[in-house]
C-alpha cells in the first residue's frame, strides 16, 4: 500500500468512486481510494439503480442530466458492464395540484435544454404505461431520459477507469483515525497503516458521521430505512413488453408515495411512505456491509393500498422479495459537497441518497473544486455550507424524518414545514407571534413571513392566497407612512486590527468607505463572478462591519477564513444572534428614529449610507441609514438583550403614525419595486459583476489587486453575455417566483430569478437572466406560469422612487 498521495478518498460507494475518477480525469493521478469492505458496501449494493434528471432545483437537474451522460464513457473507458436500461418514464398526477407542479417542471425544463419533456394525458400516459389505471390520474408528465442502471456494475466502472487513468484504490482496508500535522497535510491511519495525503475526502455513506467525528465535526446526515419490493413474473409485464417492444417505462407515482419499474419478468416497487423510520440514529455500526433491514410490510402498507389502486395488476402479483435498506439524507434531501469551514483541504461528498442520479455530477464538482479551487458551476443547493452549527443530531433526525416522509408530496411556494420548529428565536418572538405573525424558518431562525389578522393564516396554493392582501397592507403601510421590520436574520460580521482596511480592500471589489459611512460591497471570485454582496459600514479606523445574506453565512465564513491573512493582524467575527437588529422604513421612518434618540437623525447630519454608534433611548445601538426597501429608512443593530426595549420604543413612537409591521415577504414585494436583487436567487457565483448589475459598485480603478480584478476587468471589456432584467407581467391570479422560462419573440432565452407581486405599486413583477442581445427590447417578452404564456414588459428603472429621491431624502 502506498504511504502518501495528493488525495484520499475515504469509502468506495459509486459517490467515492466517481470523486476518484473525477480527479483523475482532470490530470489528478497521485489518489488513493479506501474502502473497509468491498465496493459498493453500505447503501450502494442495494441501491435501486434508478436514474433521471429532473429535480427540483434546476442547477441540481443539470448535474443529473452531466450523470447520466457519463455512463456511455465509463462503460467504454472501462470495459465493465454497467446494464444501463434506457427506458425513459411518467411522473403521474392524481390531482390538479399535482398537475401543476408537473407544469412547472415541464416550464423548467425548456430553458435547461430538456427538449424531449412531454405533458400528456392519463390516457396517452397508459398507451406508454399499460399498468396503470387512467381513471384515477388528471396528468402526467413523460421524460425519454429515465432509467436504471446495475450499482455494482456503475461502481466498478468508475473505480476501473479511474485505475486506468493513474489511481488506486484498497478494499478490505478500515480507517481509523485522521490526524493534521502543522503543515496542514493529513494523517490517514487505517489498520494496513498510516498514508500521509494533502486532501482527504470523506465520501464514506452510512459510515460519513464517524469519519467526519474523526476531525470533530458532527455532520447533519441520518441514514432512513427504505424499502422497495421485487413481484414475480407478471403476464402484465410480458403483454407489455410484447405490445410495446421495450421494457415497461419507469414510473414515479407522487399521492401513492411510489415509484415502480421493471425487474426482469416482474417489477420493482418503491415507497416514501409517511411512517417512516430512521436506522442507527447515533452510530453507525463498523460491521455493517453487504447486510440488509427487517423488513416492515405493514409500514408501507397505506403506500401500496394507493400503488394497487394505481396500477392495479400489482395486486394480482406475487411479491419475491422485499428490500429493507439504509440510504443517508441531508435535513433538505440534497447532498453535502464542498470544503468544510476552518479546516484544511477536508472535503465532504456525503448523503448523496440519488447516486446514480448525482453520483457523477457530485464527483465532478468536487474535483473541480479540489485541483482548481472552484466547483466551476453552481453547487449551491448542494454545498454543505448551506447549514449552520443549528443542525446538530437532534435537529437533523426531524428534518431528515420530515424529508422522508414528504419527498413525494407537494411543497407550495406558500408553504413552510414544521420539523425542528422553533427552533432560534429572539427575544421578541412571542410580541411578533401575538400581533399575527407567521413564521418561516431561515437558516434555523424564526422570521416572520407575514402579520395575519385573527382567524386567518396560510392556504397553501400555487396561486395567490390567503396572504396576498394583507402582505399588500404591510407594502402600503410602509410605502405611506412607517414599517417596523425583523433583520434579526442577516448575517453580521467585524472585521477588526490593524490590517482590516487593507485585507478588506483586496477581499471587496469596492471603493471601502471612510469612517462613519457605508456602502454596497461585491465580493468575486478569482474568474471575476460574485461570490457575495453585502453592505460595508467603517465603524472606526480599524473597525467594520458587513452586513450580508442570513442563509449564505457559513458559505462566506468559509470563504473569509480561506482568504485571512495569516500574521494575525485582521479578526473577524460572526455574529449570527449576538447582533440582531429592526429596520425603520417609510417616509416618517426619520420621525420614529428621532422620536426615541437625542442625536440629531436630520438628513443633513445623518444623510443617506451614514452610520454611527448611539443611544436609543436606553438602548446602545449602531445604526445605518439604509434599507432594503429601498424607501427612507433605517438598520439597527443591537446586542439581543436590548432588542425587546427597542421593539416596544419604537412601537409606542410609531404609534402616531400608524406604524405597521411587516414580514419578510413584504419585504420581497418592497425590493422588487426598486429592482434590487437578493443572495441565492439574482446574486450567484456563476454570474458576473456587470451580468449582475453590480458593476456600479466595482471600483475598477482601485490601486489594490483585488481578488477577480482581471477577470472584471475582462468582463467590462467584453460585456459578459447575460443581463439581469425586471419585468412587470401581466399575471391573473398567480405570480412567478423563480426558475420559470423566459421567452423573446416565441423562443426561450432565458430564466426567472425571483418574483412576486409589487403591492405597493399593484402590478406583478419578475427579475431574471436573458442575453445580452436582447436585454434593451422592451417587448415581445413572455413568461411561462402554470401553463400559460404571460405577457411581459422590460422594466428599465424601478417603479418606485426611480431616481432615488426619497431613499436619499
Amino acid at each position: 500500500m502506498k504511504t502518501q498521495a495528493k488525495v484520499v478518498v475515504i469509502g468506495g460507494g459509486v459517490v467515492g468512486a466517481s470523486v476518484l475518477y473525477h480527479l483523475t480525469k482532470l490530470g489528478c493521478r497521485d489518489v488513493i481510494m479506501l474502502e473497509r469492505s468491498e465496493l459498493t458496501s453500505g447503501s450502494t449494493w442495494h441501491a435501486a439503480g434508478g436514474m433521471h434528471t429532473i429535480n427540483g432545483d434546476p442547477n441540481v437537474a443539470k448535474l443529473q442530466q452531466y450523470t447520466i451522460e457519463l455512463y456511455q464513457e465509463i462503460e467504454d473507458l472501462s470495459g465493465q458492464d454497467i446494464t444501463m436500461h434506457m427506458t425513459g418514464g411518467v411522473m403521474l398526477a392524481a390531482t390538479e395540484e399535482r398537475f401543476d407542479w408537473l407544469k412547472g417542471v415541464y416550464a423548467k425544463g425548456k430553458y435547461l435544454g430538456m427538449d424531449d419533456l412531454e405533458i400528456i394525458t392519463p390516457e396517452r400516459a397508459h398507451e406508454l404505461l399499460p399498468l396503470i389505471d387512467p381513471s384515477q390520474f388528471v396528468g402526467a408528465m413523460y421524460d425519454p431520459i429515465e432509467g436504471h442502471v446495475d450499482p455494482y456494475g456503475v461502481t466498478h466502472a468508475y473505480a476501473k477507469s479511474a485505475r486506468k487513468n493513474g489511481a488506486e484504490f484498497y478494499t478490505h482496508t478500515k480507517v481509523e483515525s485522521l490526524t493534521q500535522s502543522p503543515d496542514g497535510t493529513w494523517n490517514v491511519i487505517t489498520d494496513k497503516g498510516t498514508i500521509k495525503a494533502e486532501h482527504i475526502v470523506n465520501a464514506a455513506g452510512l459510515w460519513a458521521r464517524e469519519v467526519g467525528r474523526m476531525v470533530g465535526l458532527e455532520l447533519p446526515v441520518l441514514a432512513m430505512e427504505h424499502m422497495y419490493l421485487l413481484t414475480e413474473d407478471m403476464p402484465e409485464v410480458a403483454e407489455a413488453n410484447a405490445k410495446t417492444g421495450s421494457e415497461v417505462i419507469h414510473a414515479v407515482d407522487f399521492d401513492g408515495e411510489i415509484y415502480v419499474r421493471q425487474e426482469r419478468g416482474g417489477m420493482l416497487m418503491g415507497t416514501y411512505e409517511k411512517a417512516c423510520v430512521p436506522w442507527s440514529e447515533r452510530e453507525t455500526p463498523w460491521e455493517f456491509g453487504h447486510q440488509l433491514l427487517e423488513p416492515d410490510i405493514d409500514r408501507i402498507a397505506p403506500s401500496l393500498e394507493v400503488g394497487f389502486r394505481h396500477f392495479p395488476a400489482f395486486e394480482r402479483a406475487g411479491i419475491k422479495q422485499i428490500i429493507n435498506g439504509p440510504f443517508t439524507f441531508a435535513p433538505d434531501g440534497n447532498p453535502l459537497v464542498g470544503p468544510v469551514k476552518g479546516m484544511t483541504n477536508y472535503w465532504s461528498a456525503c448523503a448523496v441518497m440519488a447516486g446514480f442520479s448525482q453520483g457523477g455530477g457530485v464527483g465532478l464538482a468536487l474535483a473541480n473544486w479540489i485541483v482548481n479551487g472552484d466547483p466551476g458551476f453552481d453547487v449551491w443547493a448542494m454545498d454543505i455550507s448551506r447549514f449552520g452549527d443549528y443542525t446538530n443530531m437532534a435537529y437533523t433526525n426531524a428534518r431528515v424524518r420530515e424529508n422522508y416522509s414528504r419527498r413525494f408530496s407537494i411543497r407550495y411556494p406558500n408553504e413552510e414545514l414544521e420539523a425542528g420548529r422553533p427552533l432560534l428565536t429572539t427575544s421578541i418572538y412571542d410580541r411578533q407571534k401575538a400581533a399575527g405573525a407567521q413564521f418561516g424558518a431561515s437558516y434555523g431562525l424564526e422570521v416572520p413571513l407575514w402579520y395575519a389578522p385573527e382567524g386567518v393564516k396560510d392556504e397553501f396554493s400555487w396561486r395567490r392566497s390567503t396572504d396576498f392582501e394583507h402582505i399588500g397592507a404591510e407594502a402600503r403601510g410602509v410605502r405611506d407612512s412607517v414599517g417596523l421590520g425583523d433583520i434579526s436574520g442577516f448575517a453580521k460580521y467585524s472585521v477588526t486590527g490593524s490590517g482590516a482596511h487593507a485585507w478588506l480592500d483586496r477581499l471587496l471589489a469596492c471603493k471601502l468607505p471612510p469612517m462613519g459611512r457605508m456602502t454596497l460591497a461585491p465580493m468575486l471570485k478569482d474568474d471575476g463572478k460574485v461570490i457575495g454582496d453585502f453592505s460595508l459600514a467603517c465603524l472606526a479606523e480599524d473597525e467594520f462591519l458587513i452586513i450580508g445574506s442570513g442563509i449564505a453565512e457559513n458559505y462566506h465564513m468559509r470563504w473569509f477564513m480561506a482568504h485571512m491573512p495569516k500574521d494575525g493582524s485582521v479578526t473577524i467575527t460572526s455574529h449570527n444572534l449576538e447582533l440582531v437588529g429592526l429596520t425603520l422604513a417609510g417616509p416618517k421612518s426619520r420621525d420614529v428614529l428621532q422620536a426615541c434618540t437625542f442625536d440629531d437623525v436630520s438628513h443633513a447630519a445623518m444623510p443617506f449610507m451614514s452610520v454611527r454608534r448611539m443611544d436609543i433611548g436606553m438602548v446602545p445601538a449602531i445604526v445605518g441609514r439604509v434599507s432594503y426597501t429601498g424607501d427612507l429608512g433605517y438598520e439597527i443593530w443591537v446586542k439581543p438583550e436590548y432588542l425587546t426595549n427597542l421593539y416596544d420604543q419604537f412601537m409606542l413612537a410609531g404609534a402616531d403614525h400608524d406604524i405597521t409591521l411587516f414580514g419578510a415577504r413584504a419585504l420581497n414585494a418592497l425590493r422588487l419595486e426598486k429592482n434590487f436583487g437578493s443572495w441565492g436567487r439574482e446574486f450567484r457565483p456563476i454570474y458576473g459583476a456587470v451580468e449582475t448589475g453590480l458593476d456600479r459598485f466595482v471600483a475598477y480603478d482601485k490601486d489594490t489587486d483585488f481578488i477577480g480584478k482581471a477577470a472584471a476587468h475582462a468582463e467590462r471589456e467584453s460585456g459578459g453575455s447575460l443581463r439581469l432584467c425586471s419585468f412587470v407581467v401581466d399575471a391573473k391570479d398567480a405570480d412567478v417566483i423563480g426558475d420559470e422560462p423566459i421567452s423573446h419573440a416565441g423562443k426561450v432565452v432565458g430564466w426567472v430569478t425571483s418574483g412576486g407581486f409589487a403591492h405597493a405599486s399593484g402590478v406583478s413583477v419578475a427579475q431574471g437572466y436573458v442575453p445580452k442581445e436582447l436585454a434593451d427590447h422592451n417587448d415581445g417578452w413572455q413568461i411561462e406560469l402554470l401553463s400559460e404564456q404571460l405577457d411581459a414588459r422590460l422594466q428599465r428603472v424601478p417603479l418606485f422612487d426611480a431616481n432615488a429621491g426619497r431613499m436619499r431624502s
